[in-house]
């Protein structure tokens, strides 16, 4: 008989093992007032999990929300001196 695969393992699963902040920490990791993770959540801007009436953050969630606004210095040419 042949065994039976295992699936891969889906980013649904990830945030499930993933440890879960609350907005107050989510928002001391991000140095910002608990108005702006509420909001990230309100306008689905962040994954996020409903643990009954608690809202918790994935920490990967959040790390890929920092990530993705990540802005790469241009890089300046000095000029010569005329």
């Amino acid at each position: 008989m042949n065994k039976p695969q295992r699936a891969a393992p889906t980013p649904l699963l990830d945030v499930v093992r993933d440890r879960l902040l609350t907005v107050e920490q989510a928002a001391a990791r991000l140095n910002t007032p608990t108005r702006f993770p509420r909001r990230l959540i309100a306008e689905r801007r962040i994954t996020f999990v409903r643990v009954g009436r608690n809202v918790r953050i994935p920490e990967s969630a959040l790390d890929e929300f920092i990530r993705a606004g990540v802005v790469e210095p241009i890089a300046v040419r000095k000029r010569r001196a005329a």
